[in-house]
């Protein structure tokens, strides 16, 4: 209901999140799939395919393989929108912010227009007509990416309209069974928005509605991943790996950070027994599986090292969150299993959980511990204080030492 509602609050502006089909309309008595599709941990393997009978729910989180028994159909769309949905949607005043014509609420055009996500699809009223061919598809995606640039709304509204843009993508690139080298990089491109969406809304998620959106938003990334490991699988050569195979796989790992949120169903190491032997030796996922264990054995000087000479742009934005966790860790196990009459310099301190000396001062105070400042003027952590404790409201953003340059890209 959350969720719902934080739609409802946008729609006046993205107009994104509506399932309602502008194309067809739903057979009275189509007979719903009760199977699930393969999860991510048998995307590595021979992929389960799914019939596909009157409809298809959901066909943006198929498994793209799931319609290769059936003749595919092939788009001939020449727009970003067809045609009659367009029409529909300026008769309804449902369009997007973007996609109103000199902020007309009722007028659109070809170059404005995206089209939406369907929930259902029925290949009983679906026309070629109606999907957009791999260069539409390509031009669309391309155009989408670009509006992530935009200052003139809240990064919200546009993750919402991209969102659900890009998963109708997704569901044309299913629906005519497209899995070609194009359609990786396609996938590889929408994996990327979801995980800077996933860093950038966790910004705000003081706010319900943006919280629902982020909760919203980690469920598309796993499933966008879980298409693309199906892709890879049907690109598969013995003894070749696509070149960024190994640091989306890594992006799999490092999501299972925070053990509580569970990404997928099946266990880790489920998983990696599914994973090819290249991969799992790249550097790439080297550094993934060592960041997972450190994390979790608590190896707070592991974890820092590593992130720091080695995180890639995309790995950082999916651990950035937990590295404050991190942080409050070490502080805590120094600050217990310190010595009472040697306090800890701050300095040194920041120097291991890579943080500036200012900000660290600012989370021990967070974390309810005192500093002081010796004879010389150097700031001190007193140890054995029975204060700590974490922030009801969560931690502030502080740097991390070495990857300011990541950080300007928010």
């Amino acid at each position: 209901m959350e969720a719902r509602r934080s739609r409802n609050q946008h729609h006046n502006l993205s107009s994104s999140s509506s399932s309602t089909s502008y194309t067809q309309k739903k057979p009275s008595n189509v007979t719903r799939h009760q199977s699930k599709f393969s999860s991510s941990a048998r995307s590595h393997s021979n992929a389960a395919r799914v019939p596909f009978n009157n409809a298809q729910e959901d066909a943006a989180d198929a498994d793209p393989q799931s319609f290769s028994d059936f003749n595919p159909l092939v788009g001939t769309c020449p727009y970003m929108c067809p045609e009659r949905e367009r029409i529909q949607r300026e008769n309804l005043r449902d369009l997007a912010v973007f996609e109103r014509l000199h902020g007309n609420p009722a007028k659109s055009s070809p170059s404005l227009a995206v089209k939406k996500f369907c929930r259902t699809i029925s290949t009983k009223y679906i026309q070629p007509f109606d999907m957009r061919p791999l260069n539409v598809l390509e031009d669309t995606l391309n155009y989408l990416m670009s509006l992530l640039e935009s200052k003139e709304h809240p990064f919200e509204v546009v993750h919402d309209f991209i969102s659900d843009r890009t998963r109708s993508i997704r569901q044309d690139l299913t629906m005519q069974n497209i899995v070609n080298k194009k359609a990786i990089y396609m996938y590889e491109q929408m994996v990327k928005f979801h995980v800077i969406s996933h860093h950038k809304l966790w910004h705000s998620m003081s706010d319900p509605n943006i919280a629902s959106m982020h909760h919203l938003n980690l469920e598309q990334l796993t499933k966008t991943l879980a298409s693309l490991f199906n892709l890879y699988e049907a690109n598969r050569n013995s003894t070749y790996v696509h070149e960024n195979e190994a640091e989306f796989c890594s992006l799999h790992v490092l999501l299972h950070l925070d053990s509580s949120s569970k990404p997928t169903v099946e266990p880790l190491s489920l998983w990696f027994c599914c994973v090819p032997a290249l991969v799992l030796k790249s550097k790439e996922m080297q550094f993934a599986r060592r960041i997972l264990r450190s994390f979790r054995l608590g190896n707070y000087k592991e974890f820092f090292r590593t992130t720091a000479s080695q995180a890639s742009y995309l790995q950082y934005c999916v651990m950035e969150p937990y590295i404050n966790e991190v942080r409050a860790l070490a502080i805590s196990c120094i600050n217990f299993g310190g010595y009472k009459l040697h306090p800890y310099p701050l300095f040194n301190l920041s120097k291991l959980l890579m943080i500036e000396e200012s900000d660290l001062e600012s989370f021990c105070n967070s974390c309810g511990l005192k500093t002081c400042t010796d004879e010389s003027g150097n700031k001190l952590l007193p140890t054995k204080q029975t204060t700590f404790s974490h922030p009801k409201g969560g931690f502030q953003h502080y740097s991390f030492l070495g990857l300011q340059e990541y950080e300007s890209k928010f």
